[in-house]
């Protein structure tokens, strides 16, 4: 575990070191608080138009986590998507492109401790990341009165899948020594979890059952809806596993090439 830890701690090291993570970090807030504020905008105004009509009792029916927090949550996912490969690509292409992965394939150290290694560092800072979104619920619970249990279940969903997306972007990463390459790699994937579900209409119906559930956005929206169920821990705790054991085989492989 030591050395897990090691490896874990120069990757964050690294990260900070290098201006992508800032560019990530601030990329991040300035979208994340565009949606909250235009979200919000268009709160205040349905609040307007329902007072306005004096429809005795209706604004009972604008909820802030419908209305706000679930929006801003989705949103917030698209842009993890997008930002998420570009602080994975050089995880492990790196390491292959400046000829430090022969060293470390040769040193005491397993593939699957640099494998953890890389993931625990990387999920510390995109989790620093989804943690700076924790202050639009703040302001929204200070200012407002949103159904806090609800919207800390859907902060507890969007972390889930920030994770999902590290472990996709170490496996793309691992397949290729080109940066850009990993980075787009990771992109198509993530996108594909996304938008995996949409044929599921015209689909079978052991088929459509399957999609939905490979699609990463339906036990996204149960979170966020604030149904907590074992089916959508195991989904996010078995993606993460599953894409950390490819990179750990990927990786393995190059032992031999």
């Amino acid at each position: 575990m030591r050395t897990v830890c090691t490896i874990a701690g120069r990757e964050l090291r690294g990260i900070f070191h290098s201006p992508v993570a800032y560019v990530v970090l601030a990329g991040f807030l300035l979208l994340g608080g565009w949606f909250f504020y235009n979200l919000l905008g268009r709160f205040s105004m349905l609040l307007s138009l329902y007072s306005s009509t004096q429809a005795g009792g209706s604004e009972a029916g604008l909820n802030l986590n419908e209305f706000v927090v679930g929006p801003l949550l989705h949103n917030l996912a698209v842009i993890l998507v997008i930002l998420v490969p570009m602080m994975t690509m050089r995880s492990i292409a790196e390491e292959r492109r400046a000829g430090t992965m022969e060293l470390l394939l040769t040193s005491p150290i397993t593939t699957g401790q640099l494998v953890l290694g890389k993931f625990l560092g990387l999920a510390t800072f995109v989790s620093l990341v989804v943690g700076s979104a924790l202050a639009y619920g703040w302001i929204l619970a200070q200012f407002g009165n949103p159904e806090v249990a609800v919207m800390m279940l859907g902060y507890f969903g969007l972390w889930l899948m920030s994770l999902v997306f590290v472990a996709i972007g170490i496996f793309a990463s691992s397949l290729t020594e080109n940066q850009i390459i990993a980075a787009v790699t990771g992109l198509v994937i993530m996108l594909l979890l996304f938008m995996i579900a949409w044929p599921a209409e015209d689909a079978s119906p052991g088929l459509a059952k399957a999609l939905e559930y490979l699609s990463i956005t339906a036990h996204f929206d149960s979170l966020v809806r604030g149904v907590l169920s074992t089916n959508d821990l195991v989904y996010f705790l078995s993606m993460i596993a599953g894409w950390l054991f490819l990179a750990q085989r990927s990786v393995e492989s190059l032992r031999w090439r």
